[in-house]
């Protein structure tokens, strides 16, 4: 059957994460919502913004991507969190939907998971917004269950922290890897250098190929690091973090999820964090996860202010962004795409934003100098910079104007 992820008008709240990245390659527990899904099918179809379509569709040539056939398909909600309960709920209630008459929905807390239906009805009866009323309109009969729905930044630390464990079991069933220590998995068949200690107890420890680990170093699992990314020497790298591909870690992360082509190499504190591609924290960068009166967390959206109900939130930094040396980011902050943060985040970065709110400034970032910038970042990783790269981030500039509140748009000057 073919699989179509369908984003909702939500997923444009979980800016920044969301910002310059389809959701269903958004990365928790290990896991994106792509991955999961190619347990069940590789006819996989992505419903996303129109503005990332191009590079979508770039980056996955067997996907197809805002466009899709008559035939019946499994929509499925791109917020619905990549995990192995996730995975088994969805095949079992498929498994039960595959013998009623009557049409049935997928429902968590109000909210549409997933759902089987043709492309005639998606387009008649606007199931496309994944709204409950519609579905109810259309005949089809809810079953709730309670799954895990990112909803707001926030979960994607929780259910990470939750989940990571159980999300590596499931990966180390289905593939391969050698022990090579205790709890320690490689996807290459050697040795962990000397001076490395391990501690397992909560969790494995699972290396994908080209991993390299320097001396010194405390691996406290679970822990995910993906193909050739690097942990350097004196890091400490604790309880329930993911590192993607191609990254440099160093310094202290606990609880954190990092996407692929990051660097946070030197000391500092990284926790409960989520970290987008290409960012590079500078040396001395740290985040508070913790209020000083070890209260409740709240984030600020906007005009809203949301309680997470969660002690430890850190700060959830977009694509591209980058710090300078000695950054302190508040707890519960975020970071804007393309953003470049000096001395303090006391509140949260715009994108596109030289941010110095230490003394006072700010200055707009243009799409010019990004696309340079992106440049030779991509030069250093030996890529090439694609049309479709440099049309997304004119686009995300566009997308986030508004943030910016007509800030002067030149180079910070100290």
């Amino acid at each position: 059957m073919n699989i179509l992820i369908v984003e909702d008008p939500d997923v444009a709240h979980l800016a920044p994460v969301t910002t310059g990245r389809a959701m269903a390659l958004v990365t928790c527990a290990g896991w994106r919502l792509y991955d999961l899904v190619k347990e069940i099918s590789s006819e996989i179809t992505f419903l996303v913004r129109d503005y990332l379509a191009a590079t979508v569709a770039a980056d996955l040539p067997d996907v197809s991507v805002n466009e899709w056939g008559d035939d019946s398909f499994l929509m499925l909600n791109a917020r619905l969190a990549p995990t192995a309960s996730n995975l088994a709920a969805l095949q079992s209630w498929m498994q039960d939907n595959s013998h009623k008459t009557d049409p049935s929905v997928l429902v968590t807390s109000g909210q549409v998971v997933a759902a089987i239906a043709t492309k005639q009805e998606m387009q008649t009866s606007g199931l496309c917004d994944l709204g409950l009323k519609q579905f109810k309109d259309a005949g089809y009969q809810p079953c709730e269950q309670s799954l895990d729905i990112i909803k707001s930044l926030h979960d994607l630390i929780r259910i990470n922290e939750h989940s990571l464990t159980d999300n590596l079991n499931g990966r180390l069933k289905r593939k391969s890897y050698f022990e090579i220590a205790d709890g320690v998995f490689s996807a290459d068949d050697r040795p962990l250098p000397d001076h490395i200690v391990t501690g397992t107890q909560t969790g494995p420890i699972v290396l994908e190929t080209g991993w390299s680990i320097g001396p010194f170093t405390l691996l406290q699992g679970p822990i995910f690091m993906d193909t050739h990314s690097r942990i350097n020497e004196h890091a400490a790298i604790k309880e329930s973090v993911s590192i993607g591909p191609t990254c440099k870690i160093g310094g202290e992360v606990e609880a954190t999820v990092i996407e692929g082509f990051s660097n946070k190499q030197h000391h500092g504190f990284l926790g409960h964090s989520y970290l987008g591609s290409w960012i590079n924290l500078g040396a001395g960068t740290c985040n508070s996860d913790l209020k000083n009166t070890y209260g409740l967390v709240n984030m600020q959206h906007g005009n809203q202010r949301i309680n997470t109900g969660m002690q430890f939130v850190g700060c959830f930094i977009g694509d591209y962004a980058k710090t300078a040396i000695n950054t302190s980011i508040f707890t519960g902050k975020t970071i804007g795409a393309c953003s470049m943060v000096y001395g303090v985040a006391s509140k949260n970065v715009s994108a596109f934003t030289n941010d110095a709110q230490l003394w006072g400034r700010a200055t707009e970032i243009s799409p010019q100098v990004m696309i340079q910038t992106q440049k030779r970042m991509f030069e250093r990783r030996h890529r090439i910079q694609r049309d479709c790269d440099q049309h997304l981030l004119k686009s995300m500039f566009e997308l986030t104007r508004q943030e910016r509140n007509g800030l002067i748009c030149e180079p910070l000057v100290f």
